[in-house]
């Protein structure tokens, strides 16, 4: 994903901004619409969810009647939505954004669904419901960690890449191998990923001091603790049929209120594993930049920061 000049290239410009959580990619973003003739389309797998609002950090109502944000608040809390059809739903967006003469901005921190955007899909089989629920009833009993073990006897590329605590990747990964008989690296490395007909600048933001940013993620928690975000998940879960297991009931932070208003951890402890799973999510996408994404890279503590992405944006667009 390297930059490439919107003047030389045919193809017609879109902006990736991509960074951890809390490295202000909003604030970032929202500047470059005030600057430049963008759209912004938001990355995020838990923004897409309606009524989470408080714990996904989505922007509030007045930043979005300013600065409307496709891509968000898409589906119930009860659904479940994929890369696949974030991949359709991006490019659905972005095709009537350029022919508005309009240059998309997608801007978030769901690295899969970056990648997914750029390198294509692999044709996976779907969902399987029963087989899901025997994989959810297996890790109940022995734990996450031990299903992770045998993914690695069966799938060890995809298992060296996986946190064993990674329940939902565990699960689609265990879930592929038994309804296909394949591993999912091997359906990945065999299958076609066609580039969509964009110029992409790439561009990350990342800490030159993680200490900092660890700093940003606790008081982002607490902030969402101030604002409500337990009240938040109790009125979820009074206004929809929600189980733990659902994708938008293990998002960071709606995850830890969820096993403390079940009993299932002691209150006095959220703030810590709130914060705690915050900085391992921070982690994840930090190596998925560096290893996999590959942006033009920004220190997002910088005093300099938007000056530096405003010209990058400025040269490329031309």
């Amino acid at each position: 994903m390297n930059a490439t000049s919107a003047r030389s290239a045919p193809l017609p410009p879109a902006i990736l901004l991509m960074g951890p959580t809390a490295s202000g990619k909003t604030a970032v973003a929202i500047e470059l619409a005030r600057r430049f003739p963008v759209e912004l389309v938001s990355v995020d797998s838990a923004q897409v969810f309606r009524d989470l609002d408080i714990g996904t950090a989505k922007p509030d109502a007045a930043t979005l009647a300013e600065f409307p944000h496709h891509l968000i608040d898409l589906i119930d809390p009860p659904d479940a939505y994929s890369a696949a059809r974030f991949r359709a739903d991006a490019l659905a967006a972005m095709a009537a954004i350029t022919t508005r003469g309009k240059v998309p901005l997608l801007v978030g921190g769901t690295m899969l669904y970056f990648k997914a955007l750029v390198e294509g899909l692999v044709d996976l089989p779907p969902a399987d419901p029963p087989t899901r629920a025997e994989i959810d009833r297996q890790a109940a009993a022995l734990g996450w960690p031990a299903l992770h073990a045998e993914l690695a006897t069966i799938d060890p590329v995809t298992a060296a890449r996986l946190p064993n605590t990674d329940s939902q990747r565990i699960q689609r990964a265990l879930e592929v191998f038994q309804v296909s008989g394949r591993p999912l690296s091997a359906l990945i490395a065999a299958g076609a990923r066609p580039a969509p007909a964009y110029a992409f600048l790439s561009l990350g933001l990342l800490p030159s001091e993680r200490r900092v940013l660890h700093q940003r993620i606790a008081e982002r928690f607490d902030a969402m603790l101030a604002a409500g975000l337990e009240v938040e998940v109790e009125m979820l879960r009074r206004k929809y049929a929600l189980r733990a297991e659902m994708p938008s009931m293990r998002c960071v932070g709606y995850r830890q209120v969820w096993e403390v208003q079940q009993g299932l951890a002691p209150r006095h402890e959220l703030r810590d594993r709130g914060i705690y799973a915050t900085r391992q999510l921070a982690k994840r996408q930090i190596t998925w930049l560096g290893n996999s994404l590959r942006p033009q890279t920004f220190d997002c503590l910088a005093a300099d920061l938007l000056p530096k992405v405003v010209t990058a944006v400025r040269s490329f667009l031309g």
